[in-house]
């Protein structure tokens, strides 16, 4: 298997613009390698999914929305990636972090015609976890055109706002974690022509990375043949903490012995960079 680096160093300009806007493309970043892995992972996973899988295409319904968590606890190529893969070295990198340590991984297929968005939202409020370094790697494992790519707001992760979690799944709207911070997510479909939104066309081997506070959201698939195939990897730097949520938190993962203060290091969300 490769070395457990990306394949070219990051750029200052990649950083910089990771810092102003949130979100920025990396280009021929992952060995394709990796991304043939990965690949097998996810059909395994789809064919015996985990205990937090979610259908969010309603029965009879066009494609497929499926999603689901925790390949790297379940799927042996998966934590080849997350421990050995090029993850950490990138996260440090981007977010200037002195350590990284890998906190979960989300599935998200959308099969030919899938008509389901993902809908806008930012991630670290779903998360029982506090500071500022907080991102992820959201690697498509086929082409992915750029009217069927994750769409980000520039610059909303520095806008100091926290909005509602909510499911991605129709007709059930909200989770229920609860935190004084939140406040009803503004309806950003409605307002995208207000905003500069960044979204890519990605090969193969290209992958996004972004701020868990950056607004973002997604098309379904309509087209008949491509799939969409998109594994978002999370990685938390030194400075976070675990932090106390009421209520329900995506995705529900337990069994840490965290408690509130703590540094986000334990079994569960191992710390994989520096490598010893």
């Amino acid at each position: 298997m490769p070395h457990a680096e990306p394949l070219r160093p990051i750029t200052d300009a990649e950083v910089a613009a990771y810092d102003r806007d949130g979100a920025v493309l990396l280009k021929g970043l992952i060995d394709l390698e990796w991304v043939e892995l990965l690949r097998q992972a996810v059909e395994a996973d789809k064919a015996k999914p985990g205990a937090m899988v979610r259908y969010n295409t309603a029965p009879g319904g066009a494609g497929e929305f499926f999603v689901d968590f925790q390949l790297w606890r379940r799927w042996e190529q998966s934590r080849r990636f997350a421990i050995d893969g090029p993850g950490g070295a990138i996260a440090a990198r981007m977010m200037g972090a002195q350590a990284i340590n890998y906190y979960h991984d989300h599935l998200l297929v959308k099969e030919p015609g899938t008509q389901e968005r993902t809908p806008w939202h930012h991630d670290q409020p779903y998360y029982p976890v506090e500071g500022w370094m907080v991102g992820s790697i959201w690697l498509p494992l086929d082409p992915v055109p750029k009217d069927v790519c994750v769409e980000f707001i520039p610059g909303s992760h520095r806008w100091e706002r926290w909005f509602a979690p909510q499911f991605f799944k129709t007709g059930n709207p909200e989770l229920r974690v609860q935190d004084p911070r939140f406040e009803v997510i503004p309806d950003f479909e409605a307002e995208r022509d207000q905003h500069q939104l960044l979204s890519w066309e990605l090969a193969v081997g290209d992958c996004i990375f972004f701020h868990g506070l950056v607004v973002h959201g997604a098309s379904g698939n309509p087209s008949p043949q491509g799939r969409r195939r998109a594994y978002a990897t999370r990685w938390l730097g030194e400075d976070t903490r675990y932090a106390a949520r009421s209520g329900q938190i995506s995705p529900p993962i337990e069994g840490h012995g965290l408690q509130p203060g703590d540094p986000m290091d334990c079994e569960l969300f191992p710390r994989v960079w520096p490598r010893a």
